[in-house]
């Protein structure tokens, strides 16, 4: 008498409910990181224009962009609402929004600069000593413009080269032979 074995019946059933809930799983993680993009990116498209905008005149604001933050101390009080070009002097006119809690006086500093060696530009705001303050609309007289790492570099370079080339020279004057009598040694 030969027992057949016989092997259990794959049970389909059972695999079924865990996989639907690992893809269940799946799309929820999914939602919840097109959600959360979603925001992102409408977080960082509103900016309140609430405040009171004044503008400045630079003669380079390489960097800066419509958007780019403006601070005070650090902290961020506004920011670069629109660039334009001023026909007649040919700088760059930006204007910029400043929170109407922060009062600045008239002989403040508009200063073009960045986080790092490759981070983003932004208005730093000095603030003077007048008890006059500015008011909305007004222009910010004292700037100074955004300085390029390139601009930097140039200057660097040729201040090293111009010093090699001066140091060579006094060289090449001292090195020369000590001679007497009309160049004859004695």
């Amino acid at each position: 008498m030969s027992m057949a074995q016989t092997s259990p019946a794959p049970q389909p059933a059972a695999h079924a409910p865990r996989e639907l809930a690992e893809l269940l799983a799946g799309f929820v993680v999914l939602a919840a990181l097109a959600a959360l993009l979603v925001l992102a990116v409408i977080g960082t498209g509103r900016r309140s224009d609430a405040g009171y905008r004044l503008s400045a005149d630079f003669a380079h604001i390489d960097g800066l962009n419509i958007g780019s933050e403006v601070k005070l101390a650090g902290i961020n009080i506004g920011h670069v609402v629109s660039e334009t070009v001023d026909p007649k002097t040919f700088k760059a006119s930006v204007t910029f929004t400043v929170r109407p809690d922060v009062k600045l006086p008239v002989d403040s500093a508009a200063i073009i600069t960045s986080d790092s060696l490759l981070g983003g530009k932004y208005i730093a705001l000095s603030p003077g000593g007048d008890t006059r303050m500015l008011a909305a609309g007004a222009t910010v007289a004292e700037t100074q413009g955004s300085i390029s790492l390139e601009q930097l570099l140039s200057k660097f370079i040729f201040s090293v080269t111009d010093s090699l080339t001066a140091a060579n020279k006094s060289k090449a004057g001292t090195d020369a032979p000590a001679t007497t009598n009309g160049g004859d040694l004695q």
